[in-house]
């Protein structure tokens, strides 16, 4: 697993966490909503450097697509 991958996957875990409590809604639901997202493509992406952000920072991100329907 390259650095990149590792840190991708931590903050993806940190992540569905977030989901999980503000939502309070099980794993499976909160891996679903995230896995599914804009923001965990451009976290994966090695291109767009998202997953050098701290777990906090890309979860802006993801509620804000949620909010709005896109990832600004």
């Amino acid at each position: 697993m390259s650095k990149q991958d590792a840190l991708a996957e931590a903050t993806t875990q940190d992540i569905i966490g977030f989901i999980m409590v503000d939502n309070d809604i099980e794993l499976d639901a909160a891996m679903n909503l995230f896995y599914n997202s804009m923001t965990f493509d451009k976290l994966h992406d090695k291109e767009t450097g998202l997953y050098l952000e701290g777990s906090a920072y890309v979860y802006e991100f993801f509620k804000e697509e949620m909010d709005v329907g896109v990832m600004q």
